[in-house]
C-alpha cells in the first residue's frame, strides 16, 4: 500500500477555493480510480494556509495511474492556481 503526503502552502485569500475544489472535484475524481483507498485533507491547527493531503492507493502503480489520468491532468492547473508551494513525501505502508 502507498501513502502520499502532500503539504500545500495555499494563497491566503484562496483557502476556501482550495477546500471547495478538493471536496467538489478533486476527491470525487480520485475516488473513482481503481486501487483508490482514501484521501483526507487536513489543515495545520495553528495556520490558516498550510494543508496536508493524505492519499492512499493499493499500489504504486494505482497511484501513478491517478497522477497520469485525464482527470488529474485536468484538475492539476486549477489546484496549482491556489497554492504557493507544495512538498511531497511518499511512504510504503508497513502495518
Amino acid at each position: 500500500m502507498i501513502e502520499r503526503h502532500v503539504t500545500f502552502e495555499v494563497i491566503p485569500d484562496k483557502t476556501q477555493d482550495f477546500e471547495n475544489l478538493f471536496v467538489k472535484a478533486y476527491r470525487p475524481a480520485m475516488a473513482s480510480m481503481p486501487g483508490f483507498i482514501k484521501v483526507e485533507l487536513l489543515r495545520l491547527q495553528d495556520s490558516s494556509t498550510i494543508y496536508q493531503m493524505i492519499i492512499r492507493f493499493e499500489t504504486a502503480e494505482a497511484a501513478s495511474a491517478w497522477r497520469n489520468s485525464p482527470e488529474h491532468q485536468g484538475l492539476s492547473p486549477q489546484l496549482k492556481a491556489l497554492y504557493i508551494a507544495s512538498h511531497l513525501q511518499v511512504f510504503e505502508v508497513i502495518a
